[in-house]
């Protein structure tokens, strides 16, 4: 039998989530290099004063490499927006720890009965569902309306 102590299953874990927005350029970065849409630094100005709740994970040396926000009213509504995890990274459950950590606060924040809605790439359907969510179709029609540089 070994004198020392149990070894803690988190130890070699490479990556810290922090219950905060990232870095303006880093915000745009990974949007940029997991394959969202590109924003500027005005709109993620916007996105990291703006929403109700962040998560974002980082390695060990510091630089970030998955994040999730949710814009929200406080009372009932709230959107999970900007789910991104570095290509690199991918594959290793960031996008869980970071989603699961975003909807934790969420039930610790908000009244009972909040209404989490998101709208998801394909690529991420099967980590959606299996927190819970679930297609609103037939009941209920999701839709966009992006307005454009010209819209005024």
């Amino acid at each position: 039998m070994s004198d020392a102590p149990p070894a803690d299953p988190f130890a070699a874990d490479p990556y810290v989530l922090v219950a905060a927005a990232p870095p303006l350029d880093d915000y745009l970065r990974l949007r940029r290099e997991s394959g969202l849409t590109p924003k500027t630094p005005e709109q993620g100005a916007g996105a990291l004063t703006g929403s109700w709740s962040w998560c974002h994970a980082r390695t060990a040396e510091g630089r970030v490499v998955a994040m999730g926000r949710v814009v929200g009213d406080g009372g009932w509504y709230f959107l999970v927006a900007d789910m991104a995890t570095d290509p690199a990274h991918q594959g290793r459950g960031l996008g869980r720890r970071v989603l699961t950590r975003l909807l934790d606060d969420v039930r610790a924040r908000a009244p009972r009965g909040a209404y989490v809605t998101l709208v998801a790439d394909p690529p991420g359907r099967a980590l959606y569902e299996s927190l819970g969510f679930r297609d609103v179709a037939p009941g209920a029609t999701g839709m966009v309306l992006e307005l454009g540089a010209d819209a005024g």
